[in-house]
């Protein structure tokens, strides 16, 4: 499982997969608000989204699990 981690503290702006969605090398998972700029947190690796630890409108730490991406 590769984890995707807040990097800086912000707010889960909006949640773009859902879990069981498969996603490609790049792609954007969620966008953070910090400071009244969006922030998009894309997968480095490909695979399926089997956790999804955020929603819109709440706070994340730098840190925080975002998603967990399932490679196999």
């Amino acid at each position: 499982m590769h984890e995707i981690r807040a990097e800086i503290p912000a707010n889960v702006w909006q949640v773009i997969v859902d879990e069981g969605q498969l996603v490609a090398e790049g792609d954007e998972i969620v966008i953070l608000e910090s400071m009244k700029m969006e922030i998009p947190v894309a997968t480095e690796v490909p695979g399926v989204v089997r956790e999804i630890h955020v929603e819109p409108n709440t706070a994340v730490q730098a840190g925080d699990l975002i998603a967990l991406i399932d490679e196999s």
